[in-house]
């Protein structure tokens, strides 16, 4: 998956790939998930406005953290991972036991 509407810094997702094992790329497919979560970071919000989105992934066999922004009518990711908190927030909005 490749959309104009995703942006961000390739030596960050590089970094992220090495330590979370999570593309950005692969990280846009929470974004789709008709069930995802979106919930402002409140910690992390001090120059700009920053987001959660907990989605599915490509394959729907896990649920995805992803941190981003809005920034110049794009989505920019700057972090994504397998959090259990992020999965427990998904189950919790979506009812799922």
């Amino acid at each position: 998956m490749s959309n104009n509407n995703f942006e961000w810094d390739e030596a960050k997702n590089l970094e992220n790939q090495s330590k979370h094992d999570v593309s950005f790329k692969e990280a846009q497919y929470a974004f789709l998930d008709k069930s995802r979560v979106i919930a402002e970071d409140l910690s992390h919000s001090q120059d700009e406005t920053r987001y959660f989105c907990f989605g599915l992934n490509q394959d729907k066999t896990g649920i995805l953290t992803v941190r981003f922004t809005y920034r110049n009518d794009q989505i920019r990711i700057f972090g994504a991972g397998y959090w259990r908190k992020g999965r427990k927030t998904y189950e919790q909005a979506n009812s799922v036991h």
